[in-house]
């Protein structure tokens, strides 16, 4: 120590430092220390206590966030769970329980209706986020885009033709039948996804995708084979049976060509579906008048229509809304679970109010096809690679 410094010096003996009582620091204390360490120290202690004081205030935040997140989640789930079970009942109902004297209402004219409702919304969201300049949106991504409105017309007109095939089909099928064969869609999206994306699956996919095949199957011939039902309900449920395998072909058709043409492009979600929706809302249209003109003649345009037909429409137009609410705020196994369990629901209620029975071969049909969907749903794992050490780690 120097002379100009006073202090009290101690001798730190050779060896371990740890075996003195305090630090290094300690054992060498300098009357005066050089004003810039002071303040040194004083900051670097001020921002300590601030930093403390934030994190435990971040983790109040967190700890407040984690039940509102959760309480969205499952609030989302639950919603898309009453919208999979109520829409098809609903639907079930409405094709089924006609009033006395009544038409039965079209179904393409609730296809028309539905698909209108979902255009407005979407251009009410556009005029929302785009601060009311909408007409300047649709100009630039409708009339300035004719060869995106060419390629979003071929799913347009797939989308028309499959919500007309669920009307018919829910008008000669009980709901738990449909939901369980309608899972077919799943393999009609595997098969275009390997043909159109080049998509490869691994073991475990092919085995839930043998398993949702047997039990779709084994719904189906059963209930075709059911000698307690008569002629007549064995034709309904084979129709019903048709359109259900149709939809769903062009259910995974069309969606696995919507993800191609999406793949690179920049236009938001909402304009997507306004894309879609005006060819849809002119397909609809031409529908009714080439299917169903004599009966729009007779008996009009919304005839057969009550309240509880306008709500299977709003129900099936606000549908895609809560399913984009789902995929923001819940993950894949609580999507999976809403499916499945949308399955035991539908038929639990089908049985409570439509007289449903279920056969010991639906039941083992139904219990395949929700374990085929778990399981095709499952991430799959990837291998860890062994990490490569050094030339100078591996000689020693």
């Amino acid at each position: 120590m120097t002379n100009g410094e006073k202090g009290v010096s101690v001798e730190i003996p050779s060896g371990n430092s740890s075996n003195i009582d305090g630090n290094v620091e300690e054992q060498m204390i300098p009357d005066k220390l050089d004003a810039t360490d002071l303040g040194a120290k004083k900051r670097t202690r001020r921002s300590e206590r601030k930093t403390g004081s934030t994190t435990r205030r971040r983790g109040k935040k967190r700890g407040d966030a984690i039940p509102a997140n959760s309480l969205i989640k499952y609030g989302a789930l639950l919603l898309l769970v009453a919208q999979m079970v109520g829409l098809v009942l609903l639907m079930r109902v409405s094709r089924t329980n006609q009033t006395e004297g009544e038409p039965m209402y079209l179904a393409s004219t609730a296809v028309f209706i539905m698909e209108v409702m979902k255009l407005g919304i979407c251009c009410c969201v556009i005029t929302y986020q785009s601060d009311g300049a909408l007409l300047r949106e649709l100009n630039e991504h409708v009339l300035q885009s004719p060869v995106e409105m060419a390629k979003l017309s071929v799913p347009s007109f797939l989308y028309t033709v499959q919500n007309n095939l669920l009307y018919f089909a829910l008008t000669n099928l009980d709901a738990a039948t449909y939901q369980v064969c309608y899972q077919l869609k799943i393999l009609t999206t595997a098969v275009f996804s390997m043909i159109l994306l080049q998509r490869k699956f691994s073991p475990k996919k092919w085995v839930a995708l043998i398993l949702l095949t047997v039990g779709v199957s084994i719904v189906q011939v059963m209930g075709i084979r059911d000698d307690s039902k008569s002629e007549t309900e064995k034709h309904s449920q084979f129709i019903g049976l048709v359109a259900v395998l149709c939809a769903a072909c062009t259910s995974g058709f069309s969606g696995v060509y919507f993800e191609k043409i999406l793949k690179g492009a920049k236009t938001s979600l909402w304009l997507r579906n306004v894309q879609m929706g005006i060819p849809s809302v002119l397909i609809a249209f031409v529908t009714i008048y080439v299917m169903d003109a004599e009966a729009v003649s007779q008996q009009g345009f919304l005839g057969g229509y009550s309240s509880l037909v306008w709500t299977v429409v709003t129900v099936q137009a606000v549908g895609g809304l809560i399913v984009a609410v789902v995929v923001k705020y819940a993950d894949n196994v609580l999507k999976v679970f809403a499916t499945s369990f949308s399955i035991v629901v539908s038929c639990v209620l089908s049985a409570i109010f439509f007289d449903f029975h279920a056969s010991l071969a639906f039941v083992v049909g139904a219990s395949l096809v929700v374990i085929a969907t778990v399981l095709y749903s499952q991430p799959e794992r990837k291998r860890r690679r062994k990490p490569v050490l050094p030339e100078s780690v591996t000689r020693k």
